[in-house]
């Protein structure tokens, strides 16, 4: 019973620390505001929206860490509470890539 109980609590405590950039989900993003942009003007944008996922997702692989030592150590998970946890930033990213991919299929934008 004790060690399904301490079970029980890592889990909630580990299920509270920031996600892994992989397992969160873009959020919406409309591709009406791509429309008016040329296709070099698209893959600039997707260039810049990749340079800007990969910084974010390195943050938040930190924050990551930084929580899962945060619950060892004094059982919180202290980037999630301190701010350190940017899920909504990569959401919008990702949605923002996703966007962007449309709105190059739809012009039909060719690789250079």
């Amino acid at each position: 019973m004790r060690s399904a109980c301490i079970a029980i609590c890592a889990a909630l405590l580990l299920s509270a620390c920031a996600k892994t950039p992989e397992s969160i989900g873009p959020a919406y993003v409309s591709t009406f505001q791509y429309q008016n942009y040329s296709c070099d003007q698209l893959r600039e944008e997707q260039q810049r929206l990749d340079v800007a996922y990969a910084t974010a997702a390195a943050q938040q692989q930190q924050a990551r860490r930084n929580d899962t030592l945060g619950v060892i150590l004094i059982g919180l998970p202290v980037s999630s509470l301190s701010g350190d946890n940017i899920a909504a930033q990569i959401a919008s990213l990702k949605g923002q890539q996703e966007a962007v991919q449309k709105t190059i299929i739809e012009k039909n934008c060719t690789t250079s």
